[in-house]
Parts: C-alpha cells; structure tokens; sequence
C-alpha cells in the first residue's frame, strides 16, 4: 500500500512511517518542518498542505492511503493560524483525496473534542457532541476540522475514512500536550480537583494507527489505552510533585516560577475529566495496548527524568 502522512515531521508520525515501511509499505509524507536523519526511502516533501504544490504531490505519487497528521495541539499556535492549518488544512487534504483517486483517509484527531465540563459524562462516546467550547475556544478549530473530516462519511462514499479519537499520549522523548504540562519538577493543580486523565505510550499510539489503517476501519472512534488515572498519580508516577493552587492563582503563575505556560481555558483540563469508551475500536481492530499504567508513567519519567544524571 502506497501511504502519505501530512504531518509526518511529528514525533508520532515519524514512528508511524517507520512503522508502516517495516510492514511493506510505501511511505511518503509532506511537512514543512524538516525530519533531520530520515531514511533515504521514505520522501518528506516540504510543502504546504494547503499549497498547490501538495496537490501535485497527490497527482503524481497517487497514494492509496493517507494518514493525516498535519493539525496543531490547541495551546501551541495562535489564533487565525491555527484555524487555517486545522480547519482549511483538513478541507485541501480531502479535496485532493477526492479529485486524486485516494481509497482510504485517516484523520487522527484528539479526545478533547468532548471538552471539559462539569456535566459532562465521565465516559464520552463517539456520538456525543463537543460540549465547553465557549469555556475554551482555543478547541473550537480542532473540534471545526473533526467534524469536517467527519463529513467525508456521507459526502466522499467512495473514500474509506475514519476520525480517529486520540487520548492525551505519554513516552520518549516526552512531547505533546500533558507531557508539556509534567515537564517540570513542579506541576500545577487546580486546589480541590484530582481529574481522571486517559493516556496512551506512544508506541502503542502507534500500533493502533497502523491497525486502523491495514483493518481499513470506517468512522468514528475513541482510541484509548489502559484505564483512566487521576491527575495526581499521573504526576507522582513520573517523579514530579503536585502543587495545588487556587485557580485565580494558577493564572497568574503559568509560565512563571517553573511552571508550564497554559491558556487561560486550558485550566478547565486539570478541573474536569475527558476520558472515552474506546469499546468501538476494540471490536473493529483487536487493539491492545501493550503499556498498562504502570509501566507507561515509569517510561515517561525514565525518558524525561526530573534530575538527569549527574545533576543531583
């Protein structure tokens, strides 16, 4: 199977490229950011997206499958960018899978779709809807191009697409949005609140992509791995302390005194719960994750450790 990755300068993507040549495939990606020391058989193509160039990229390597990556985390881009690279970046990539004969699409997208509520309930499934955007609206472009993609379902029949619901993910070298949020010595939480948080390895990431892929799964799913586990034991179990502080106080202190920069809505991530029922996905692909909880934070905190050695 011929397979491009949008996005495939991401630490995750890159895995999976490995991944899928290993298995026999053929693997190409376009990025704008470079992946230094990639394999000469795997072609990075350093386009925009949205580009024409990309297009020609789909109408000369005709690729049988894409996997795309190229969306940004809520936190890490600003404004009107952001919305482009998520919303109109996911519009052109199934705009050139329609006109160029592509079979199958993978969007991987993120849990926090749902949002992070009070009222919400404690397991989302794939049929809810996105709930606390006005909370926070640096969600809204993701939650904008999840739906988009979700429209390939019914609108482009003839493509194979799955919106795949990715969990916060956790491992080496330690990047992505709760691993920034761990990185320090020191990491905030809300005083009062222990929220349950679902996190999957990176390899295990991984494995259950290439499943999606080679089981040509169609629809929407709640990815996910071992049980949900409260916010505190996540810090503990990675070699960090909490520090609970009051919430008006947590905004003054973000990206101050060593702890992490955070948007103002991101607060309502350590108040409240998202975790999934991933069942959907189970039954479609016999996904399953080979990192319990355990052994998931101790991989973290090894690849990331609080004093490396030497520093005492």
């Amino acid at each position: 199977m011929k397979v491009l990755i949008p996005g495939i300068s991401g630490g995750i993507a890159r895995r999976l490229a490995l991944r899928l040549r290993d298995s026999g495939h053929q693997v190409a990606g376009l990025d704008i950011r470079p992946w230094r020391d990639g394999p000469k058989d795997i072609q990075v193509h350093p386009v925009d997206v949205r580009k024409r160039a990309a297009e020609d990229v789909f109408r000369r390597w005709k690729p049988d499958a894409v996997v795309h990556m190229a969306t940004v985390t809520a936190f890490t881009v600003q404004g009107g960018e952001r919305g482009r690279i998520n919303l109109d970046g996911t519009k052109a990539v199934f705009d050139h899978c329609a006109a160029h004969g592509v079979k199958q699409v993978l969007f991987v997208g993120r849990h926090t779709f749902y949002g992070a509520a009070p009222d919400s309930p404690l397991y989302h499934s794939e049929d809810e809807p996105p709930r606390a955007l006005e909370a926070i609206p640096e969600l809204a472009d993701l939650v904008a191009a999840d739906l988009y993609a979700a429209t390939a379902l019914w609108r482009l029949p003839d493509i194979t697409t799955a919106v795949l619901r990715l969990v916060y993910t956790l491992g080496t070298p330690g990047t992505g949005t709760l691993a920034n949020l761990i990185r320090g010595k020191r990491v905030p939480m809300v005083l009062g609140y222990d929220p349950l948080f679902h996190v999957m390895q990176e390899e295990d990431v991984v494995t259950a992509l290439q499943l999606a892929l080679e089981k040509r799964v169609r629809g929407i799913f709640n990815v996910a791995g071992p049980s949900p586990v409260p916010l505190s034991v996540i810090i503990k179990g990675t070699g960090r302390t909490p520090v609970p502080l009051p919430s008006p106080l947590m905004s003054l202190l973000m990206g101050r005194a060593g702890f992490p920069r955070l948007s103002v809505g991101a607060t309502d991530h350590l108040r409240y719960p998202i975790v999934v029922d991933n069942k959907r996905f189970l039954e479609a692909t016999g996904f399953k994750a080979t990192y319990d909880e355990g052994r998931l934070l101790r991989a973290y905190a090894d690849s990331l450790p609080v004093n490396p050695p030497g520093m005492g």
